[in-house]
């Protein structure tokens, strides 16, 4: 070896350490950031009573405060994704974090209702803001291949562990501090990530600015806004609820005028080309009922082992400690399943097949607290599954598509996750309320027995996932290439 070689060889190995060092902190800050508004979806839950007797919230108006943070996170998503495309992601980034900071801030110093519920619709609309914009940032600083799954396995890994550490810290925060300090925990982290971006993030965004499509923008965003309204309302108030079809039908009504308007702009915030892709169309269903599932079966499982078993609302949150294990374990594992198969779908079914076998065994609950080892071991194993297919999902519907329409495509994948967060809960909580509305009782065995039920169309749901994805999106045939003669 020449010197000129060595000397070129050491600057190659010195540039790549470099490179590696950035792209680990670049993925540090985008990590923290998806973790932080994970938790914030679920940190509240435990204090809700506390809350309430504090601030001055009625017992039926509790509900709101979860309420008005999934309005603004899901019905904003989407217009915020294409944004992020048009104006920056970076700058997009920055700006959500900032409002991350200041809402929490509010939100820790609220004295009424009103500025709680205020703070609470500002943290979703950052959460709009940045998750999108996080997401599109992850997938244009890493090619698509083993380094962007890996990256997409460890942002599903803390994405999903952050609704399960949201339950334990806010019991921990409130039991030792205050509920107060959910809150301002956001502003520290707000205040690190808006330090150390700017240093370590390029700007991204294409060369040419397209105008932002304002017809598809306001169809979409009030469709969206209808359709979890209504979501929420029908698991409050049944689904016999006029509020609940009138919201939902109106949802449907827009969304069908938004897709009418994307067919005609000439820059449509969602081009019908993209949703004309089955990994796109498919994948964001199959991600949609991979969050339902498994926050709703959080919640079936709460429900019983507070009424059922009698446990405190801090000791059912630290029972979803395993959960939350399973789950980053299933976000390191995601890639590798998807290297061993060779297709991202294939590790997506497989991951909602094995999450409804581990969701079945739960229909055998019962009474004592000796069932407590077989709800550990299930809820573990359905987190690694649970994960595995997000991570699949993730790959699935942002893969094959230019850098300029990743942010539309993180959009999209984000409005999945949030629509799939809110749908989930409502549907399972009608199935529990209708159990219970037919025994006309309301003790631990009609819950029991309506957990259960709730727990069996849960894992249908992954099954019929788990097909469609096998039907809709299995591998392409390779085909044989002739050689030309020469």
């Amino acid at each position: 070896m020449t010197r000129t070689d060595s000397v070129s060889e050491v600057t190659t190995d010195q540039a790549g350490a470099a490179t590696s060092g950035r792209d680990r902190l670049v993925l540090a800050v985008l990590l923290t950031a998806s973790f932080t508004l994970a938790v914030d979806f679920s940190i509240l839950n435990v204090a809700l009573p506390v809350i309430g007797a504090e601030v001055g919230f009625g017992l039926s108006d509790l509900q709101w405060i979860a309420t008005a943070f999934a309005l603004c996170a899901a019905g904003f998503t989407l217009l915020f994704g294409r944004v992020a495309d048009i104006f920056g992601r970076r700058r997009m980034f920055l700006i959500g974090i900032a409002l991350l900071g200041v809402s929490s801030l509010a939100g820790g110093l609220a004295t009424n209702p009103a500025m709680l519920l205020t703070a609470r619709a500002a943290q979703g609309l950052a959460t709009a803001i940045v998750t999108p914009a996080a997401l599109s940032l992850l997938t244009t600083s890493f090619p698509e291949g083993p380094r962007r799954e890996r990256a997409l396995g460890l942002n599903g890994a803390l994405m999903a562990a952050g609704f399960t550490t949201g339950a334990i810290l806010g019991g921990v925060v409130t039991d030792l501090l205050s509920w107060r300090w959910a809150f301002f925990i956001n502003v520290v982290v707000a205040v690190a990530v808006l330090a150390v971006t700017p240093a370590v993030m390029t700007e991204s965004r294409p060369d040419e600015r397209p105008r932002l499509d304002l017809p598809g923008a306001i169809t979409v965003t009030g469709g969206l806004l209808a359709l979890v309204f209504g979501l929420t309302s029908a698991g409050e108030h049944g689904w016999g609820d006029p509020r609940a079809w009138g919201a939902l039908l109106a949802g449907a009504l827009l969304l069908l005028v938004f897709w009418n308007v994307e067919k005609r702009v000439a820059a449509p915030l969602v081009p019908v080309r993209i949703m004309r892709r089955r990994s796109v169309a498919w994948g964001n269903i199959a991600g949609a009922l991979a969050f339902a599932t498994e926050t709703s079966l959080v919640f079936l499982l709460t429900l019983y082992l507070q009424e059922v078993l009698g446990f405190s609302p801090l000791t059912a949150g630290l029972s979803f400690a395993v959960l939350g294990l399973g789950t980053v374990l299933g976000g390191i594992l995601g890639p590798k399943v998807i290297g061993r198969l060779g297709h991202p779908p294939r590790a997506l079914a497989l991951g909602m097949t094995v999450q409804a076998v581990a969701t079945l065994v739960l229909v055998f609950l019962g009474h004592s607290q000796t069932w407590m080892p077989l709800l550990l071991v299930a809820t573990f194993v359905g987190g690694v599954a649970n994960l595995v297919a997000i991570v699949g999902f993730m790959v699935t519907a942002t893969s094959g598509l230019p850098d300029e329409e990743q942010g539309l495509a993180a959009g999209l994948a984000t409005m999945s996750q949030q629509v799939g967060i809110t749908l989930g809960i409502p549907v399972m909580s009608a199935v529990v309320g209708a159990v219970v509305a037919s025994r006309n009782a309301e003790n631990a065995d009609t819950i029991l027995t309506a957990v259960r039920t709730a727990i069996g169309v849960n894992t249908a749901l992954c099954v019929l996932t788990a097909i469609a994805v096998a039907i809709f999106l299995s591998a392409p045939r390779s085909r044989a290439v002739t050689a030309p003669v020469e």
